[in-house]
Formats: C-alpha cells, structure tokens, sequence
C-alpha cells in the first residue's frame, strides 16, 4: 500500500533515458509470443460467466474498497463491514451494496455470504481470517499472512481443519512483468535463474500512515519493514516456485525519537536481507521506509541466459538482456562479453486475462483485477488459488525471521517451512 494510490509505479522518462544511456533500445513488440493458452493463463483466469455466482462481504474500507469484485461477471458483493460509518459508506457506494455491518463479527454470520475479504489491520489478519474460516466462509486476506510464527500456526491450522478456500492478495504477484518472468521461467528463457533481486521503497510512512484520523498510532507504527516481506518475496518464490531456506539480515535506523515505545521494540526504518533458496540460490530483498527514494515494488531475475529488470526509480525502463555471444572491449582496453540489450515492451496482460469490465487496470501497476478475478474463478472451479495457504506462508514467514536475524545482528538463521 503506498502513501498516493496513483503514484505506486517507478516513473522514467524514456527521452531522459535514451538520452543518459547513449544507447538505441530495441523496441521488443513481443506481446503476440506471451499470449497464454487457455489452460495455463496468468492465474489460470477464464474469462467465461458462469451460472455460479459468488456471494463476498468486504470487510476493510481503506484498501479494501480498490478492488473489483462487483465488476467480476461471477460475483455479487453481498454485505461490507468496517467499524468507521464513512468507510462503510464508501464501500457500499464502491460496490453498489445495500447492506453494511457495524463489524466482522456480525458480516460472518451472514448465511448469504460465501467468501470474506479481509483488509484489517496486519495484526488482526490471522484472528479475523480464523474467524471467517470457523463461520464457514473462504477467505482472501490483505498482506501480510501474518506477523508471528505462532500466528502462522494457527492460519494454516484453521485452514486444514476447515478445507476451505484461503489467499493471499499480494500484489507482485500480478505485475505486468512478474506475469511475463512467470511466461519465461515456464519457457526456460532465463536459463537457470541464478540470482535475484526484490525491493520494496515506501517513503514517508511515518507522515501519513502511522496515525489515524483521531491523531492516535495506527498498526503501522514502528511496524518492523521485514514483517511486511511480500511485496518483494513474490518476486521469486512466486515465479520460480523456489522456497527460502536461510536469511542473514541487517537493519538500519537512525535513533529517531518517534520510534520510542512503538510496540514492535523495532529500532529499524530499513532491512536488507539475503536469503538462501532450496535450490541453493542467493536472493537479495531491500525494504525501506526511510530514505531518499519514492515509492516502488521492482524484482530483477539473473538468468544464464536472459536477465528481466522491472522498471527502475533511477529511470531506467523495463529492460531485457540476453547472454552475450561475442568479445569486446572495455574503456581501459580490457576484453569484455558484449550482451544484447533491449527496452522490454510489456503485453496488456489484462485485456488478454481478463473480462472486458475489469480492463481499467487499478493500483499496484493494474494488479487488484487479476487479484480480484483469481480468488472467485478458484471458487467457482474449486481449484487452489494462486496465492494458496501455503504459498502466502512462504512469502510471509521468512520475513519474519529475516527481522530476527536483524535484530541479533544479521546471524545467520534457518527458515521454517509450512509446506504439506
């Protein structure tokens, strides 16, 4: 979640780029090659209307109101909730829905109501998801999963119990170019992926974001950056499938007095982590919420045979490079591998995935219709969303030890798996 809904995306020019670099950027029109087949789409989205309908309450009036639920062809927005009067106002105007409740606890005993979307506070995440699964309801849930190890504990215990459907709605996920390394990866273009990195930029937070309209501290104050890990982490577990193993992890803050008495004990505005994959790979994540940058969530994926940049706060635009296939030499004269380098033109993912009334595109670089449109076709078709319980919980918890590592000085620790 950003401090501006508009201003999520990193900005370029691409005259100022074209201007710094010297280079001439060859244009990829590409988008015809990443078109997916029916049967292995983006998220496994069909864009057919089904005589099923979905029936969701939407509890959470802040993030919750961006997405498009009543714009799905397979779904009706049944009943909303917050416990603010105008934020369940501007849901019910959002979604056009003539019923509110005061609380969560009085939506989930709605029979009416299939499937809850949870956009509470990170903390309340995994009580509130509980509660939904014991009221008989699926759940899509606001990033984090959760901020403990207990807490996930408990999720993936009252997931299995119940057997319903959970996800995760993170927003990397969706990208336009997470979609198209996803594309890749599944080609074998990238070759074997051998390193990669994710940042996640939020400046400001502390203005905007750490205390409510009443003037008292939100949940967001002194809120440790690696226990919100998933708007990197997605970068490659979400591609790759690959699961982080170990993390060393370092902190920064600057002994800034506002930080006194938060209820984290989190003395960091800043972590930079190194994990460790499975697969024996390095994968570096930078979260930051203090510093000189705006706001931006970018992943990079090193191939030995391609390489796949997300567009870049320095300007740079999207960008593909292949492994070079001939010597050259450097300014000191020294020889060099020359590699091609071009400008990658990204494909409208959501005309091609998407029904047409969900084609405005949205937050977090267009991500909320494809998050939106995932979770009901997985319960119409009864089949595993993309961002399952277990998947969510491999993005979430290796945050959560990352910060532990943090905390006792960047040792190195061993991730926990919440695998079948």
């Amino acid at each position: 979640m950003r401090i501006k809904p508009e201003s999520g995306e990193c900005k370029y020019s691409r005259r100022e780029f074209l201007h710094h670099s010297g280079l001439v950027l060859a244009v990829a029109a590409l988008a015809s090659n990443f078109v997916f087949p029916k049967e292995s789409r983006a998220g496994g989205v069909n864009m057919e209307k089904s005589s099923k309908k979905i029936r969701m309450g939407i509890v959470g009036g802040g993030f919750g109101a961006a997405f498009h639920w009543h714009l799905d062809p397979n779904c009706i927005v049944e009943a909303v909730s917050d416990l603010n009067e105008d934020r369940r106002k501007h849901l019910m105007n959002v979604y056009k829905c003539n019923k509110s409740y005061n609380s969560l606890e009085e939506l989930i005993k709605d029979k009416d109501v299939d499937a809850v979307a949870v956009f509470t506070g990170a903390p309340d995440h995994v009580k509130h998801a509980v509660a939904c699964m014991n009221a008989g309801k699926h759940v899509i849930s606001a990033v984090p999963a959760c901020i403990s190890i207990e807490q996930a504990e408990q999720l993936l215990a009252a997931q299995k119990k119940t057997g319903l459907t959970y996800m995760m709605a993170e927003t990397s996920y969706y990208h336009p170019v997470t979609i198209s390394a996803r594309k890749f990866f599944k080609e074998g273009k990238f070759g074997d992926i051998y390193y990669t990195e994710a940042e996640y930029h939020h400046a400001g937070m502390e203005y905007v974001l750490w205390k409510d309209e009443n003037g008292n501290h939100t949940w967001r104050w002194g809120l440790p950056p690696m226990l919100y890990p998933t708007h990197t982490t997605a970068f490659l577990v979400g591609v790759t499938g690959e699961r982080l193993t170990e993390v060393t992890c370092m902190g920064w803050g600057d002994g800034d007095p506002i930080m006194d008495g938060n209820l984290y004990k989190n003395p960091f505005w800043n972590e930079t982590a190194m994990f460790k994959t499975d697969k024996g790979h390095p994968f570096r994540v930078s979260i930051n919420w203090r510093g000189a940058f705006g706001g931006c969530e970018r992943g990079q994926w090193y191939g030995s045979k391609m390489s796949l940049f997300e567009p870049s706060a320095n300007g740079t635009p999207a960008v593909i490079r292949h492994a070079g296939h001939k010597m050259g030499q450097d300014s000191a004269g020294f020889a060099r591998e020359e590699s091609e380098f071009e400008e990658y033109k990204v494909p409208n993912w959501a005309e091609m995935e998407l029904p047409e009334p969900m084609h405005m595109g949205g937050g977090h670089e267009g991500a909320e219709p494809f998050l939106t449109h995932e979770f009901i076709e997985a319960l119409i078709n009864n089949r595993k969303p993309t961002v399952d319980i277990h998947e969510a919980l491999a993005y979430t918890v290796p945050g959560i030890i990352a910060h532990q590592s943090s905390l006792k000085g960047g040792v190195m620790l061993k991730v926990p798996s919440f695998d079948k």
